[in-house]
This record gives structure tokens, sequence and C-alpha cells, in this order.
């Protein structure tokens, strides 16, 4: 696939920024950085010897890593046994193989087809749609009912607008008062900053004294308040849904008393992580899942393609692809405010459909 714009890194959304600080830090900064991998190494030397892993890590230190999960383009070539796909489709695409590159190879169930009304650098943010999408069928909300969304970055802001677009009523908190400001002018119903010491009344007042049927927590931090204060906000019998990466070492009063149902989001949706549906194509049953990793795609494309979603106002920056640097240090040292970062890529370039690899001719050595 041509890739034309990448989404990038987001508001709030520090453990995805990982690899970009990772990239900057020294050798120990790096240990710091990686504990768990840290002691897999003092692990494996215990088996292969110091000198061997010394080696490994060295090896896999110094070498470069591929960015980005979440991309749109053109295919330019398909494998003998795709079907789905024709060369000048325009697509969607997720997951490792969707990497910040002029050209990527991704599976079929990580790719999604494009209404030719859907601008590609909205299509760009498919996979981070994706995520926020399986985020609200884990809260399993009904028409009507009213949700809480902590953390209003790129995730909380999509969130909330695809919310509304099933009915249902929203508030949304950040410690940031312009996220805050950004989802009340996107039609979120109730928007308010974590600081305020009426918060609490705020929202038990918009529930009618009752507490929210559900919170969706994308907020990214060391605390555990966000988890703490989603059992504050629930009412008796609500689900507190963990999409961004917070510990769960909560306070077990609230979740004990009103018998809360604590959910954990799994990325994308169903077949994340399944090495047969990923990457071997194998699908889950339509009438067993009805939301796979691939139908939660769709579901955001075609929210796109029906301008249930305004994806305008978070599209912040965009940036050519030989100033990627550029966009890495707008996000590391925040020089002004971004939600939202697209990459664009060349689209009058010519491209090579195929890779000739030469085979070298090997060296003949006459030992004694």
């Amino acid at each position: 696939m041509h890739s034309c714009p990448q989404s990038f890194f987001t508001h709030q959304r520090r453990y995805r920024r990982q690899n970009c600080k990772d990239a900057r830090l020294g050798y120990i900064g790096k240990a710091r950085a990686r504990r768990d991998e840290v002691k897999k190494v003092i692990d494996t030397a215990k088996t292969l010897g110091i000198l061997n892993t010394y080696r490994m890590v060295m090896n896999k230190l110094d070498a470069p890593s591929s960015l980005g999960y979440s991309c749109a383009g053109e295919v330019i070539a398909v494998a003998s046994d795709v079907s789905e796909f024709k060369i000048g489709d325009r697509v969607a695409c997720g997951g490792n193989g969707a990497i910040h590159a002029e050209v990527v190879a991704v599976p079929v169930n990580l790719c999604v087809k494009l209404d030719p009304s859907v601008p590609l650098e909205h299509a760009a943010f498919t996979t981070l749609g994706a995520i926020a999408l399986q985020g609200i069928r884990q809260a399993d909300l009904r028409l009507g009912e009213n949700c809480v969304v902590i953390g209003l970055g790129l995730l909380g802001q999509l969130t909330i607008q695809m919310l509304q677009a099933g009915g249902i009523r929203t508030m949304g908190i950040d410690i940031d008062s312009r996220m805050v400001s950004l989802a009340a002018a996107n039609g979120c119903d109730l928007a308010i900053e974590r600081g305020r010491a009426d918060l609490e009344q705020q929202i038990l007042q918009f529930t009618a004294g009752q507490g929210t049927d559900a919170v969706i927590i994308v907020a990214g931090t060391d605390s555990t308040d966000p988890v703490d204060l989603a059992g504050t906000l629930c009412r008796k019998k609500g689900k507190v849904i963990v999409v961004g990466a917070v510990p769960t070492g909560f306070k077990r009063p609230n979740y004990f008393k009103k018998e809360l149902d604590l959910r954990m989001s799994c990325s994308y949706g169903p077949g994340r992580y399944d090495p047969e549906y990923e990457e071997q194509g194998l699908d889950y049953p339509y009438a067993y899942v009805r939301w796979t990793e691939n139908r939660n795609m769709q579901a955001f494309v075609d929210l796109l393609r029906t301008g249930k979603l305004n994806l305008k106002p978070l599209l912040t920056h965009r940036f050519e692809f030989r100033e990627a640097t550029k966009a890495y240090q707008l996000i590391l040292e925040k020089q002004e405010p971004f939600i939202g970062i697209v990459l664009k890529y060349d689209l009058q370039k010519e491209l090579k459909k195929s890779i000739e690899l030469k085979v070298m001719s090997p060296i003949l050595l006459h030992l004694q």
C-alpha cells in the first residue's frame, strides 16, 4: 500500500510516546524506562552467559525500530490470495504493519476500504477510532443512558463524539482546561476540569442524583486518581472501563459497596494479539463475534463517511514526512498545544511495486 497520511501521537497519551522518548535516552535511561525488559535480560544471562547476553542487548539497543500503527493510503499491489481489495482502492490500515513509511504491507484483517468522500488525513486516525470504539462497546451502554469520559485527549474526544452519535449523554473530565473547552465546543453535554471542587456535585446533578451509568478512562497517568474517581462517580451496579494506561490499585469501598463492574478494553477489539486473526487472516464468525477489530475499523470509517464525527478541530498539525523530526520535537518539548498530528508523504513519487534482492556470490576460501 502506498501510504499517505499517518496518524501520530496525541495529547495525554503518555504511554504511546514511550518509544519516541526511549529513542533519546542513554543506555542507563533506557534500562530505567524498561524495567521488565531488564529482568528478562538478567534471566537470559543466567542461561546464555553474560557475554552472549551483552552482545544481544547491544544489538537490540542500537537497532532502529519502526514507529506508528495507523495510516491511510492507496493500494498499489495485492497478494495472489487476496480478493477483498484491488489496486487503486483507498484504504485505512492499523497494527504493527501500518508504520511510518512510504510503502507498508498490511494483512487483510487490519485493512478497510474507504468511501471517496472520506479525506485520507481523517482516515489515518482509524486505528485510534477503533480503540475508542472498543472502549464504548465494553461499556455496553443503551440509548438514553449517560457516560463519563476521564481524559479528553484525542481518544477522549473521539469517545465523546461516538457516544453522542449513539444517543448517549456525555460528561467529560480532564486536568487541562483547553481540552475541557474543546470537548464542550464539540458538543459534550457537560465538560469539567478535574480540579473543580464541585465536580462530584455537578455529575450527581446531571444524572438526577443517581451517578453515571459508566465511566470510560482514556487518561494516561501513574496515579490511581482516575480509577478512584470513577468509583465515586458511578451509580450502583455501574461500569468502569479502562482504555488508557492507568494503575488499578484502587480504593476498595466504592467498588465493593456499589458492586461496580471493572472492565479492561483490549485495544482495537476482538482479534487483537491473535496471530491467526491478524497475520493469517482468519476471521471470527459474524454471528458469535459481532465486533472484531476489523469491524470496529469499518464502523469508524462509516461514521466518517456519514458525517457523524468531526475530526477537523482535532487535527492540529500536519508535517511532511521529511520534517517528521519536527513533529517529535513538538511532542517531546511541548512547544505548543497539539492533539492530532499527521505525517504526509509525496504522492507524486514513483514507487516500485516489488523489490529485487541481489544474490551475492559466495567467497571461496582455501582453508589450511
